[in-house]
């Protein structure tokens, strides 16, 4: 029987890896992003077809939002998540451990799971390992994560142990309630910003065994300093040849900094939130398209941009569209920036393959810093 997931390495630059993830629904180029797609949709009118014609090969969903609306029956309906969407490439989706994260007012954390109001109608739920590798089953999604117990930036490294050592807890339990799942399972190593925490757990993931390894628990209002010492050292801990997640982030230069630190996947809802907002990533910064400066400007967005939007229109177009309110603004300035994503993730692959990746690094890391 084939495994559900394998990585090869194809290149290397440092510690910066380039591969190919396989999967039952397609290959990966590594590394990658993952468009978001939390309930089910990329957000800001985006289609499948966009998503395979912008150069994506895998998206992201969310359990617990897939879970409360629209709910399993409907899922199972559609034998999961791809006939629901009609997205025919691979699915990733996060546990939901994040989203419980972010409901602290509104949960119950214990180590049998968590108990908590849904947002949406006040609902009690409540969401253990068994049910989150159960919904995840309905959802058929080809990567599955574990739930995780989620801690924020700042609280104390006994707390950040005692949180971690739930989370490796009910990782043994996702990985036993996982049974025949066909699709691959990733551990998420957890540990706040303390080292050793960090170690124990990738220690204890990797005793598990799992398909890949994510690195959750960052980009939680931790300095971006304390976020690469803790990817830096991760190299070190986790498999060579497993693929390797860091959940949520983040900027450009966040993901230009992660992959020379050896990451090899991606999401954020960086790129659709933003372009929802009218700021377009550009190769010479951020372009705040509801200034009043576009109003006249025939300029493409980014001129050295091939994707639709900076072939047929120009700023003063998508600054109108803003300005009246229609939807085709939201929709046009996210196809721009999830194609700048895609471009970021094809130079960062083509630098460890040629060597130059140092370069771009810099280059990404520069731009960002002289916003």
């Amino acid at each position: 029987m084939n495994p559900p997931l394998t990585w090869q390495q194809t290149a290397t630059c440092g510690k910066a890896r380039a591969g190919v993830l396989s999967l039952a629904r397609g290959t990966i180029a590594t590394p990658v992003f993952m468009p978001v797609g939390t309930i089910g949709a990329v957000r800001g009118a985006i289609t499948p077809p966009d998503i395979e014609q912008l150069g994506f090969d895998i998206i992201l969903g969310n359990t617990f939002h897939l879970w409360q609306r629209p709910g399993l029956e409907v899922l199972a309906a559609h034998g999961g998540l791809h006939g629901f969407n009609n997205w025919r490439r691979p699915i990733l989706t996060d546990s939901g451990g994040f989203q419980v994260f972010s409901l602290s007012s509104l949960r119950k954390i214990s180590d049998d799971g968590v108990s908590f109001r849904a947002p949406h109608n006040g609902n009690t739920c409540f969401l253990s390992p068994e049910s989150c590798m159960d919904i995840q089953r309905t959802i058929n999604s080809d990567i599955v994560m574990v739930l995780d117990d989620c801690t924020a930036a700042g609280v104390s490294e006994s707390a950040a142990a005692a949180s971690m050592r739930r989370s490796m807890q009910w990782a043994h339990r996702c990985r036993t309630a996982f049974g025949d799942n066909p699709n691959a399972l990733f551990g998420i190593v957890q540990g706040g910003i303390f080292l050793p925490l960090r170690q124990e757990s990738a220690q204890q993931l990797v005793d598990i065994g799992f398909d890949g390894y994510a690195i959750g628990g960052l980009a939680v209002g931790e300095e971006k300093s304390q976020r690469h010492e803790v990817l830096a050292a991760m190299d070190a801990w986790l498999p060579a040849d497993k693929p390797r997640y860091l959940m949520g982030v983040g900027t450009p230069a966040d993901i230009a900094l992660a992959v020379a630190d050896g990451v090899d996947m991606f999401d954020c809802v960086m790129p659709t939130r933003n372009a929802r907002n009218a700021q377009l990533f550009t190769s010479t910064g951020i372009l705040r398209l509801r200034n009043a400066c576009h109003r006249h400007d025939t300029q493409p967005l980014d001129a050295q941009c091939d994707c639709i939007v900076c072939r047929r229109f120009s700023r003063s177009y998508l600054h109108h569209l803003f300005a009246v309110g229609d939807m085709l603004a939201a929709r046009l300035a996210t196809l721009h920036n999830l194609a700048h994503y895609r471009r970021l993730m094809t130079r960062l692959r083509n630098g460890i393959k040629d060597g130059t990746l140092a370069a771009v690094v810099r280059e990404v890391v520069e731009l960002e810093a002289s916003r």
